[in-house]
């Protein structure tokens, strides 16, 4: 592995968390390998570690590290190689008439208002739902590395706002949250077909989506998006394509 430009990983140190209950298995404890000090993850080490199946929470870069289970796996989109299927061009469609703009990472009380709306009406079990102004902003508004914030609105309202990292190889697509309330719609669906297509546009190979957990509701969605990679025993390779 060659050095990332002047800080090798070797500089970090990572440490083990005390074990929560998991946010995606019932009756699961997690736990989490943390990277520090935050301000040596510059956006060359952050991308490394990425490949290496860390993501990041505001300024805290982790990874899951827990004791009896291996379900979260890192996954990425192969972007050159990725066509919509016909459910994804139905919703690209549907939502042609968004119109997109690119910011740097800013609070506003209309994304706040937005956030805990989604939060309420989509993860009412969520640890996030009473999340406060100051915690919102820990989460979403907070970086250390190459981060943009992306609004989606359609005729002047405000419909759905993602966070994305810039990476060296690729977009690392953070958190999005949207309007929860509007009919037949799929903003989820087509926020990742929208960043795969800026990644087309920067000419980056890869759109990470996170972790993909086979047994969560949550997460399972991100299998639909192939091909797909999983960081599986260290290395990536074509993500299996059982479903739940």
């Amino acid at each position: 592995m060659n050095l990332l430009h002047d800080i090798p990983l070797s500089a970090l140190q990572l440490y083990l968390t005390a074990p929560y209950s998991c946010s995606y298995l019932p009756d699961q404890l997690a736990r989490s390998q943390v990277a520090t000090p935050s301000f040596l993850i510059t956006p060359a080490v952050y991308s490394e570690l990425v490949r290496r199946g860390f993501r990041r929470s505001g300024t805290v870069t982790y990874r899951p590290r827990c004791d009896a289970c291996q379900a979260c796996i890192p996954v990425r989109v192969e972007v050159p190689s990725f066509v919509p299927n016909r459910t994804q061009r139905r919703s690209r469609q549907r939502h042609i008439g968004l119109q997109t703009s690119l910011h740097a990472l800013k609070d506003n009380e209309e994304y706040f208002v937005l956030y805990q709306r989604y939060q309420m009406e989509r993860h009412p079990d969520g640890g996030m739902k009473n999340d406060s102004r100051d915690q919102y902003r820990n989460f979403l508004l907070q970086s250390h590395v190459d981060s943009i914030l992306v609004e989606f609105r359609e005729n002047g309202g405000l419909r759905m706002v993602s966070i994305i990292d810039i990476l060296d190889d690729g977009l690392s697509s953070v958190y999005t949250f949207y309007e929860p309330n509007v009919a037949q719609a799929s903003f989820g669906t087509y926020n990742v077909l929208w960043q795969i297509e800026l990644c087309r546009k920067l000419q980056l190979d890869y759109l990470y989506l996170g972790y993909w957990i086979e047994k969560s509701d949550k997460m399972a969605y991100k299998a639909n998006f192939r091909p797909l990679q999983g960081l599986i025993q260290g290395k990536w390779q074509a993500l299996p394509t059982h479903r739940p």
